[in-house]
């Protein structure tokens, strides 16, 4: 598949600096031509009835049942759901459904929309549901889920405040993967995913607020979260080349270790490179962990993981996702994304606490349709999603209308 997890092979020593750079770069960034699409979406798990109410790890593995991961139950099955998406527990309990690869971005949704429905059914009996906001409002962040990854992540981001606490535990994401491209195309591809990234994550954000002040209120609190932690984790690249991607991991601090038991963090804080130089031995697992435990907003995993939108309301993910879908249906439309989106590339702070008040956004994201129209006109996308889809890219996009700005006018605020 052209979308696939780094890393599933047996494990091979690393010995030098070329070797890990290697190895990184292989397994972060697969060329080939643009086939699949994928898709992770988060939820925070609320009772409508009892905004204070949070299910416990024990209730979680209970209500999930065979589908429930190894992380909450160890000897679970972990089966996928009926149409191939698997769920995955978030330190607070927030849920997470991955996508199998799909060829079509119909399929795609079809799938996607049947598993969610299929999520909805083993929560109810609880009087659980999974949430139309991407931060908690109410409930105080709170681990219910404790793994010697989370353990590593939980003691470094507390070195930077609470906002880490927040992320791990009180926000929820949709991130829409797509593959990185030939390597005639993938340089632009990566550049786009990037430029695409303020405007974005502006249109469609979703998360005013948290609970109490432990984030100032913005247009995506659940990314103000983000940009307070670790930035060589979670900052943008400073550089926009592929190459610099494997030195960015090399130069990050490791979190952890992989052990059989006990604790993974290490005794001794050191980047990838130190741990190469000092001689001691590591892994092609080691680098695995490490990866996963960098955070940009646009992660390679041999193909491109975009993580910088909220979650959505209901099922408005399909625009975001579709909108994504038609952008990179062909080099031009790349190119045009990288002439419209260029002068907004660098705003992030502004997209995350203005949204599309920001007024070079706003322009870009009004131009954004257009560039996305012959793309979205080759989906073929049913009648009806598609006529949602147009509805909800012209309010997000032509109007400036986000979900977050939806949220508060229904609450009454202004």
């Amino acid at each position: 598949m052209s979308i696939a997890t780094p890393g599933m092979q047996d494990p091979q020593p690393i010995r030098t600096i070329a070797e890990a750079g290697s190895y990184i770069t292989r397994v972060c960034f697969k060329h080939g031509p643009p086939a699949k699409t994928g898709i992770e979406l988060e939820w925070l798990v609320i009772d409508p009835h009892d905004p204070d109410r949070r299910p416990d790890a024990q209730t979680l593995a209970t209500l999930l049942g065979p589908h429930a991961p190894t992380t909450l139950v160890a000897n679970s099955p972990a089966t996928a759901l009926p149409h191939g998406g698997s769920v995955t527990v978030e330190p607070g309990g927030q849920l997470e459904i991955s996508s199998l690869p799909a060829a079509s971005v119909t399929d795609l949704i079809t799938a996607m929309c049947a598993d969610i429905q299929a999520l909805r059914g083993l929560l109810a009996p609880a009087g659980f549901e999974l949430s139309d906001l991407a931060t908690d409002p109410y409930r105080h962040p709170h681990r219910i889920l404790r793994t010697p990854r989370y353990d590593a992540m939980a003691d470094r981001f507390d070195e930077f405040g609470p906002a880490g606490r927040v992320m791990m535990c009180s926000t929820a994401a949709t991130q829409v993967c797509l593959d990185l491209g030939t390597r005639a195309d993938a340089a632009d591809r990566w550049r786009a995913a990037h430029q695409l990234g303020p405007v974005l994550l502006a249109a469609f954000a979703n998360s005013p607020r948290t609970a109490g002040e432990l984030v100032p209120d913005a247009a995506s609190t659940r990314m103000s979260s983000w940009w307070q932690l670790d930035p060589e984790r979670t900052q943008p690249p400073k550089s926009a080349e592929l190459d610099g991607y494997a030195q960015r991991v090399l130069d990050s601090r490791v979190l952890a270790r992989r052990r059989v038991t006990g604790d993974w963090r290490l005794e001794q804080p050191l980047t990838l490179r130190e741990w190469i130089e000092s001689g001691e031995l590591l892994s092609t697992a080691d680098i695995d962990l490490h990866l996963s435990m960098l955070f940009p907003p646009v992660r390679p995993q041999g193909y491109l993981e975009i993580r910088y939108l909220d979650a959505q309301p209901g099922d408005e993910w399909i625009a975001p996702l579709a909108l994504l879908a038609a952008l990179f249906a062909g080099p031009q439309s790349v190119r045009q994304v990288l002439r419209c989106c260029a002068e907004g590339a660098d705003r992030w702070q502004q997209a995350t606490e203005h949204g599309l008040a920001d007024p070079v956004l706003r322009d870009s994201a009004a131009r954004l349709l257009d560039i996305a129209t012959p793309g979205l006109d080759g989906l073929g996308l049913p009648p009806a999603v598609r006529q949602k889809v147009d509805r909800v890219l012209h309010r997000r996009l032509c109007q400036a209308i986000s979900p977050a700005s939806e949220a508060l006018v229904a609450e009454g605020r202004r």
